[in-house]
């Protein structure tokens, strides 16, 4: 019990930095996309790689093809989110994310030949019904930013995917070593041709920040992990949608309409029901 205390300590304060991390994204309207992501995966980087010269670990890693694979779907989710906090709402935007889970249900299923059971196809329905409240389609293009906030979540659930099969052949710090360079090399050009504005002095704080926020929350999810399993510990990863809400209407004023509450409730209960089926139903 003690361990499993621990774990869910540290899934809470990786939820907090990583809606912090969403909040600082968001509040950086005057930096390209190209540039947060550049800044949000280089620490990251540094220190995935001082880990595994620190473990004397091969660099390239066992599965190449998988590893790249899994890293241009990170980025792509990366650049979908990065984009959608810039502009909806914060809640919104988290909201449509954490659909991420039911998106690698669906994909396993697919792909890795993972059984769907039957009290998660309840779930799948509830998480659909509330992406559809949250996004309120009006059939203009005004539902694009949303429609890429989901789309954010889909190839974040494609990657979360490839880390299920990866997990067989590298280690876990490999495949962020891989994910976080190719997000920063793929970065550079863009940066170089037009996609970059030199920050002020406070924006440069908050570039740093978005990088300790994001390699913060990471670390405390993998470290989560050790102390109970991913199924015990996945319900409590919703309270981003909390600490983003909180975060929003403190900082932005943002008050999600009852639509919006409506929708991250029922993407909430697909989260419970997932939870207890993965638990309880065989």
């Amino acid at each position: 019990m003690e361990n499993k205390t621990k774990g869910i300590i540290l899934i809470l304060l990786s939820a907090l930095f990583f809606a912090l991390m969403a909040a600082t994204v968001k509040s950086l309207g005057n930096i390209p996309t190209a540039e947060k992501i550049f800044f949000r995966n280089i620490l990251g980087f540094i220190i995935a790689f001082i880990i595994i010269k620190k473990k004397k670990q091969p660099l390239i890693g066992n599965n190449v093809k998988l590893l790249f694979l899994r890293s241009v779907l990170g980025l792509l989710g990366v650049a979908c989110y990065f984009y959608a906090l810039s502009k909806i709402q914060l809640a919104d935007a988290v909201i449509l994310n954490k659909i991420s889970p039911f998106f690698v249900l669906t994909l396993s299923a697919i792909f890795l030949g993972e059984k769907i059971k039957k009290l998660q196809i309840l779930t799948l329905i509830f998480a659909i019904l509330g992406a559809g409240l949250v996004i309120k389609p009006e059939f203009s293009s005004s539902i694009i930013p949303s429609i890429i906030a989901l789309l954010s979540a889909f190839f974040a659930g494609a990657a979360y995917t490839t880390i299920r099969h990866l997990r067989h052949t590298d280690a876990a710090e490999t495949i962020v070593l891989y994910f976080t360079f190719i997000s920063t090399v793929v970065m550079i050009p863009f940066m170089l041709f037009g996609q970059f504005v030199v920050p002020t002095p406070a924006e440069n704080v908050r570039l740093l920040g978005v990088g300790v926020f994001a390699t913060s929350a990471q670390f405390l999810m993998t470290n989560a992990y050790r102390f109970a399993p991913a199924g015990e510990l996945s319900i409590y990863t919703y309270t981003n949608i909390i600490f983003s809400t909180i975060i929003g209407l403190i900082i932005w004023t943002e008050i999600p309409d009852y639509l919006t509450i409506v929708g991250a409730g029922l993407i909430i209960i697909a989260g419970f029901l997932n939870f207890y089926a993965n638990r309880t139903v065989k």
